[in-house]
């Protein structure tokens, strides 16, 4: 089973990766990646998630792409620090719309921006001490510049994908071969 942690931070990855893809955030890719990570629907309309909502939540996902790219994991937890100050409240327990007992560090009238920087650093901050480390990066694959979410112990991640790792191995071999 994987952690809450684990879960927030597929969000942040896949909100990150989505706000790269495409910076103007429009609502028709929002809202399906919202609703795919437990978002309920009647908090996806648009009275519930304005456009300013939306631009909020897109800058959200801007600032936290400068933690999800810091190599070092020293200055990444101390800008995880910076952001859980700057967002967070007391830790309490919550469980609604049919999901287990999790954590919320979010302020209770926070708005989708403040929530989701509160409840992505929460799950980076997690994923850090569990793992010693970031886990996390941007793909070293030339021309991909997708996020991605080490989840193991092991040697650390470089890549965002196996597709990506094997292109990266072959064309350094194919450049070993050259004359």
């Amino acid at each position: 089973m994987k952690t809450q942690g684990f879960q927030a931070g597929r969000r942040l990855i896949d909100l990150a990766n989505a706000v790269r893809t495409h910076p103007d955030l429009p609502r028709d890719v929002a809202v399906p990646l919202l609703a795919s990570h437990g978002e309920s629907p009647q908090d996806l309309t648009e009275a519930a998630l304005s456009d300013a909502d939306l631009r909020k939540l897109r800058d959200a996902a801007l600032k936290m792409t400068g933690i999800l790219t810091e190599t070092d994991t020293d200055r990444a937890a101390a800008l995880l620090n910076e952001t859980l100050a700057d967002h967070a409240a007391a830790p309490r327990l919550s469980r609604h719309d049919g999901h287990p007992w999790h954590l919320h560090v979010d302020r209770h009238d926070a708005g989708w921006a403040d929530w989701f920087l509160a409840s992505s650093a929460l799950a980076l901050a997690q994923i850090l001490t569990e793992h010693g480390r970031a886990t996390w990066g941007e793909c070293a694959a030339p021309g991909c510049r997708n996020l991605y979410l080490g989840t193991g112990p092991g040697s650390p991640r470089r890549y965002c994908s196996t597709t990506c790792a094997s292109r990266a191995r072959v064309a350094e071999h194919r450049r070993r071969k050259q004359p």
